[in-house]
């Protein structure tokens, strides 16, 4: 059996890039952010600034705080069958890590991205998603994700990697991480 890695962070600390170094290394990647994404879409919702969090708050009300892991399950189960590691980009609550943690044992690993507030809004402004607005958003966006127990998602991570420098250095960190765990995988 391979390896499921989760991997949380606060807003703009460096997830999506994460995903796309693992990416092109051919990991197979599903993002729950993408899930909510769909949600808005298939609600027809017009994109803004809060209306994700307005639907990722929705979600975890009427099914659970737990709802898009346990969506996720049989994909990430199907992935698994053909890949060696699978990447879940997003886990942003405890709910979720429980789910996993439960489901793949010792084959979960977690990991954290951390990044200066300061630099994520900046990352946030540059990137030009239309879940992004302004400061007081991104702040309630923070506020929210934490109230899902990010903070102790970040605190409790198998791994932390830290993101407050240049891409060029994350994804060196990054690569770094990913030969030395693949290789425990070998073991």
């Amino acid at each position: 059996m391979g390896k499921v890695v989760a991997v949380c962070g606060m807003p703009g600390s460096g997830k999506g890039e994460f995903a796309a170094i693992l990416a092109s290394q051919h990991i197979p990647i599903l993002s729950m952010g993408d899930m909510v994404r769909r949600e808005v879409n298939l609600r027809g919702l017009e994109e803004s600034p809060t209306i994700f969090g307005e639907v990722a708050h929705d979600l975890r009300q009427t099914f659970g705080k737990n709802v898009l892991a346990v969506r996720l399950v049989t994909a990430v189960n199907d992935l698994m069958a053909l890949n060696e590691i699978v990447l879940i980009e997003g886990m942003r609550g405890t709910d979720e890590y429980n789910v996993f943690a439960e489901q793949w044992g010792q084959h979960f690993v977690s990991v954290a991205i951390e990044a200066n507030e300061d630099i994520r809004f900046e990352r946030i402004q540059s990137r030009g998603r239309s879940e992004d607005g302004s400061r007081e958003e991104f702040e309630q966006r923070n506020a929210r994700e934490i109230g899902w127990g990010l903070n102790t998602l970040l605190q409790t991570a198998h791994v932390t990697l830290q993101n407050n420098g240049t891409l060029d250095q994350f994804s060196s960190d990054v690569s770094t991480w990913l030969d030395s765990f693949k290789a425990s995988i070998e073991h």
